[in-house]
């Protein structure tokens, strides 16, 4: 089958690799409709993690059951189906307790797993035609039959609920004010969920217009952090700090010049929630960066003001989406004409095109903010 597959920084081909089978019983293989770019396959497509040539990408995937395994009891062939990024057991402690994205069983010794991505397990990822899915019946979020929604379906892999997480990270609540830091797919779906749950003024701060754009037709208040400190913008516009804030950004923020500070939008969500309020960070951090501006950054040890952030009593929370979790109630407000996050695509190409896709994408190119493969195109 086709599938993208990194070649080193900067590179990625497509390339026939040997297709998918069952290898244990609680799999399924999935014929592969559409699959999407996301921003945190840009950190390995520029060589800033431990990444080896090789990786088949793609965590974003929805698509038709193929093939069942045995041993699997609720998927059935020529289900519509998407998976959720994490890939999970659906039975250990961590996931029994609602933490999905820290499955104890799917990537030992580590907690948590994923499709295509440095460090998450042996999963091959989606950017292909085909992929195998363990334990299907966990993994497996069953959809409508037919097309309807498929745009917007393929978002509830990663970006619509990494954004809802990041608002209950943040407990956001109906009426509160909220500053989110980045307007790539991961803070606009923080905004838009944000904006689901009441919260009101949004404030997204970025510099990029078009993502700005976005930002201002979902409701959000954009700021535009090439303009002026983002920080005072906001506390101007809103008579003050915010209740609560988000970083969607992680260790690669840059000032409006360029220059990396990898604790940057850390340290301005802090600035500019007021004291006791909460932070929902789901912008990546590493413990390992071979293109970090220095060397503690290399280990991903940042200067982070923890002094400012204990004197507020600030609270945060942090780590990947439990993106199973959200995934069906997700699903069934696009479904009830509640939510249509699919307002992010900017771009639908076919399979054969993502190294130009990876590259525009990389460069923040007007109409690549949000870019989804067809494999069958």
């Amino acid at each position: 089958m086709r599938a993208v597959v990194y070649q080193g920084p900067n590179e990625i081909e497509v390339q026939q690799v040997d297709d998918p089978r069952i290898e244990d019983p609680t799999d399924v293989i999935v014929r592969i409709t559409t699959t999407a770019i996301c921003g945190s396959d840009l950190h390995m497509y520029e060589g800033r993690t431990a990444a080896e040539p090789g990786i088949v990408f793609g965590h974003e995937n929805l698509g038709v059951v193929e093939e069942v395994g045995p041993g699997v009891a609720t998927v059935n062939q020529g289900d519509r189906v998407v998976m959720p990024f994490n890939v999970a057991c659906g039975f250990c402690k961590n996931c029994r307790g609602g933490n999905p994205a820290f499955c104890l069983t799917v990537n030992p010794p580590g907690a948590g797993g994923a499709y295509g991505y440095v460090g998450m397990g042996p999963y091959r990822g989606g950017q292909a035609e085909y992929l195998r899915v363990p334990f299907a019946d966990y993994n497996c979020v069953q959809l409508p039959p037919g097309e309807e929604h498929e745009q917007d379906f393929a978002m509830l892999a990663d970006i619509f609920a990494t954004g809802y997480h990041a608002t209950q990270l943040a407990d956001v609540r109906p009426g509160e004010t909220v500053a989110v830091y980045g307007a790539g797919p991961v803070g606009l779906m923080a905004a838009y969920s944000a904006i689901i749950r009441g919260a009101a003024p949004v404030y997204v701060v970025d510099k990029v217009p078009d993502r700005l754009r976005l930002a201002e037709r979902i409701g959000a208040v954009p700021i535009d952090y090439s303009k002026g400190d983002a920080v005072e913008q906001i506390k101007d516009r809103n008579g003050g700090q915010t209740d609560k804030g988000i970083d969607a950004v992680g260790y690669q923020a840059t000032v409006a010049e360029g220059e990396e500070q990898p604790a940057l939008v850390l340290n301005n969500v802090v600035d500019t929630v007021r004291p006791t309020g909460t932070l929902g960070v789901v912008g990546l951090y590493l413990t390992s960066d071979p293109g970090a501006p220095d060397e503690n950054a290399a280990q991903g040890r940042l200067l982070f003001d923890i002094g400012k952030f204990f004197e507020k009593g600030l609270r945060m929370g942090t780590g990947q989406a439990n993106s199973r979790m959200y995934s069906d109630f997700l699903r069934d407000l696009i479904i009830q004409g509640k939510a249509e996050p699919s307002f992010v695509v900017s771009k639908e190409v076919p399979l054969d095109q993502a190294a130009d896709a990876y590259a525009r994408f990389d460069r923040r190119e007007e109409g690549y903010s949000k870019v989804v493969l067809k494999p069958a195109a």
